[in-house]
């Protein structure tokens, strides 16, 4: 008796081994063709989350398009005299400039936060955002930071 159990038992499991989910789809297996795999699962769009931007003196710099050609920039920074410009360009020349004030002078990181409104001079050009700390030595751009209007 105990060896037509065991026999009974090996059967059991060889054929538990292979059977195969006649429903792939619906449990989310791999389906397997030679050399790829397609996953039959759907996938749910996420939220899309914001980029931040950050070098040496700018930290967690996030670009917000309010409304047309609107944009508003937050983040920290870690600047003397508690002043930065901004300049935005198409790659070849400037379309705005400005400043603007974190709260704080460096050594401390001093939270900032500005809107712009830009406008494209030409509708196929890529604008890019630009942060950079003045030189007090001799007035060049220093720790620029570029950032990606769209």
């Amino acid at each position: 008796m105990n060896m037509k159990s065991t026999i009974c038992l090996l059967i059991l499991l060889v054929f538990a081994c292979n059977k195969q989910n006649s429903d792939g789809a619906k449990s989310g297996a791999a389906l397997v063709s030679s050399d790829t795999a397609q996953i039959a699962k759907s996938i749910q769009p996420q939220e899309q989350i914001a980029k931040e931007f950050s070098n040496e003196r700018f930290r967690q710099v996030t670009l917000e398009k309010i409304d047309g050609n609107k944009f508003r920039v937050q983040g920290r920074a870690q600047i003397f005299e508690a002043n930065f410009s901004w300049v935005v360009e198409d790659g070849h020349k400037e379309v705005k400039n400005g400043f603007a004030m974190p709260a704080a002078g460096a050594p401390e990181w001093g939270e900032f936060d500005f809107i712009m409104d830009v406008e494209k001079k030409d509708e196929y050009s890529t604008l890019n955002l630009i942060l950079f700390e003045v030189s007090a030595k001799d007035g060049s751009r220093k720790y620029e930071l570029p950032i990606p209007l769209q």
